[in-house]
């Protein structure tokens, strides 16, 4: 009787430490997820506009030299990602600026939502070297390159981590032949933004392939400027439709663009395939 008691009791005991181990796992996953619970990340890729590098009409020197950050059209000029968001943008909050972070990436700039829990990461790639930085955004959008950085004892996620990838400048599509095929390494659906000239065209193979969702890209040549860029992006915050999305995004357009009407601009940049 002794010995079926003895025998009783390690088989409870044993069952319970089972149930104590997968209930703490349970709340360990929950805890290491909570930090992230409710947030948004959002990577930006900036190839830099270069005269030189890039089959781009010319334009002023002064802006098209693709290792100027200062000065460069797509970052340092007032319609830039950096100086926009920085600057002109009453929704974001300028954090911090690395210079060099990472390899052929010339800066990087992170950026909160003034109203919802939302982090950017901005990254201006050296203009030479634009094949990289459209290799790099393509492979985010399939899950790889996931990376963090930490800010303030903050986690902030972007790569193959962020839930919205954007690409805004010059289309490096149009400059090399790529044959390369993308595909989703992982389970997640995300959202992209594409602002380049006839970005649709060039990219709608692999956005198809990767299995992500075109919020907003464009049917012809375009000027990739940020005001387009935040204007979609706060209306995605904002869980508009990805019409509505569109809708805003050439508001904002035709608003900065003079010459192009609302109704060019709605022709201009359309939402998925």
């Amino acid at each position: 009787m002794f010995a079926y008691s003895q025998a009783l009791l390690q088989k409870l005991k044993h069952n319970y430490l089972k149930k104590l181990s997968a209930l703490l796992f349970i709340i360990t996953f929950y805890c290491n997820t909570k930090t992230v619970h409710g947030q948004n990340f959002i990577h930006v890729f900036v190839p830099l506009c270069d005269n030189k590098h890039q089959g781009i009409v010319p334009v002023p020197s002064k802006i098209g030299n693709g290792q100027d950050l200062k000065n460069n059209l797509y970052w340092g000029c007032g319609y830039g990602v950096k100086m926009f968001f920085k600057n002109k943008s009453n929704q974001w909050k300028f954090l911090k600026s690395v210079l060099n972070p990472n390899i052929n990436v010339l800066e990087r700039c992170i950026f909160k939502h003034n109203l919802t829990n939302t982090y950017l990461i901005a990254d201006a790639y050296d203009g030479q070297f634009i094949k990289n930085c459209t290799e790099n955004f393509l492979e985010a959008l399939c899950g790889k390159n996931k990376d963090s950085l930490a800010l303030d004892n903050k986690l902030i996620y972007f790569g193959g981590n962020a839930q919205l990838l954007c690409y805004t400048g010059h289309n490096g599509l149009m400059d090399y032949n790529c044959t390369s095929t993308y595909k989703s390494v992982d389970a997640k659906k995300r959202n992209c933004i594409i602002l380049a000239c006839y970005s649709k065209s060039y990219f709608s193979s692999h956005i198809q392939s990767i299995g992500a969702m075109p919020l907003v890209w464009s049917t012809h040549l375009m000027s990739p400027e940020a005001y387009t860029l935040e204007a979609s992006i706060n209306a995605w915050l904002a869980k508009k439709t990805n019409i509505e999305i569109r809708e805003e995004a050439a508001k904002a357009y035709s608003k900065y663009q003079k010459s192009c009407s609302l109704n060019s601009a709605k022709k201009l940049l359309v939402t998925g395939f």
